[in-house]
């Protein structure tokens, strides 16, 4: 297979540890291991103090498998195969798709989502959000994507790197779709949890519907980037063996203590879920006051969930010179919107680390120096 560079990976790795102040992380404030561990019960940390490093099972351990599926209503620990985020859509895309098919994205998006759908000589059509007050996605226009040949429909909620939402009614109207047109539904819920009110939380694709595969881990909503662990989930047996055994090609097995720490991550979900929403709401309240003091400059599209949101710039400034003069200038990294293959004059903002707000008072010193 050959594949496009992912831009979005290659901006990180120039800028994400040179940089000081990151202000474009979709991820939450990384929890450290002391922090993690002092969440541990007896049962766990006795995992831990005993554990072996040897190989592990392939779909991942047990009991981890097992706190996994609580996160769903309906999914037992057998429909589900733990490996890493990236991993995940790179199995599912080349067991789901072959070449010549038809596959709908949303897009702008996580660029793996499309790209290596068209590395396998699939043809994608892209479902693009609009503009209001926030960005939102509209199904009708989803719905005239579609085409004889279509073969699935790949969606990602809350939205990187809008921050728009579905609400459960257009969901259903997803999932109706793609039963009755015979689609995969692959759904991308990595920022799942992140919703701003508990009622906007989607119900997992997988817990509606039995040709849809859906795709979590700790990266994102748990703040466990570094252990990259996440999962895939379907209830079609067919799919999760041909993905169990396209992964004897990739890593096999995941990590031993990675698997471990996730355990005590999803034991103690409610305490780190409630810290990273309270961090994001803490300085989207800072957010909604910079942009409003920075009408002229920028347009300000509030997310409905997530930590990240895709503002506008004015057409004076473009986006790509402005996020390059910035962290020239102050250190400030912003991701501008062609790292997605995205047109429009726009970056995206990442807003649930503890610094924030000093990275954003570096941006205002830039931007009051050239105002």
């Amino acid at each position: 297979m050959k594949i496009k560079p992912f831009e979005l990976e290659r901006y990180f790795a120039r800028y994400e540890f040179t940089a000081p102040w990151l202000l474009s992380c979709s991820d939450c404030e990384a929890l450290s291991m002391r922090e993690l561990l002092a969440m541990a019960d007896d049962k766990t940390r006795d995992l831990w103090d005993r554990l072996r490093l040897g190989y592990t099972e392939s779909l991942g351990h047990p009991l981890l498998r097992q706190e996994i599926a609580k996160l769903y209503a309906s999914v037992t620990a057998e429909e589900i195969n733990v490996l890493a985020p990236e991993e995940g859509i790179f199995i599912a895309m080349n067991t789901l798709l072959e070449a010549g098919d038809h596959v709908i994205s949303t897009f702008p998006g996580y660029q793996s989502l499309y790209e290596i759908a068209a590395s396998l000589g699939c043809e994608v059509s892209r479902w693009e959000p609009q503009k209001g007050e926030s960005w939102f996605f509209d199904v009708e226009t989803l719905k005239g994507l579609v085409r004889p040949e279509t073969k699935g429909v790949v969606i990602n909620f809350p939205h990187n790197p809008t921050g728009a939402n579905l609400t459960e009614r257009q969901l259903q109207e997803i999932v109706a779709l793609c039963r009755q047109q015979n689609l995969f539904l692959f759904s991308d819920e990595m920022y799942r949890y992140l919703e701003y009110e508990q009622s906007r939380r989607l119900p997992s694709a997988v817990d509606l519907y039995e040709n849809a595969v859906s795709l979590c881990g700790l990266s994102k909503s748990f703040a466990l980037p570094g252990l990259r662990i996440g999962w895939l989930v379907s209830k079609n047996k067919q799919w999760m063996g041909t993905i169990a055994g396209f992964k004897d090609y990739t890593t096999i097995c995941n990590n031993a203590a990675g698997e471990i720490l996730a355990l005590m991550a999803l034991r103690n979900k409610a305490q780190i879920l409630q810290r990273n929403r309270s961090l994001i709401a803490e300085n989207l309240k800072i957010l909604d006051a910079f942009f409003g003091r920075y009408k002229a400059l920028f347009v300000w599209f509030r997310p409905e969930a997530g930590p990240i949101a895709f503002p506008g710039l004015s057409e004076e400034w473009e986006a790509g010179r402005f996020c390059k003069e910035l962290v020239d200038a102050k250190g400030v990294m912003l991701l501008p919107a062609r790292v997605y293959q995205y047109e429009g004059n726009h970056f995206r903002i990442g807003f649930a680390r503890k610094n924030m707000p000093r990275a954003l008072a570096k941006m205002q010193e830039f931007l009051e120096e050239r105002l």
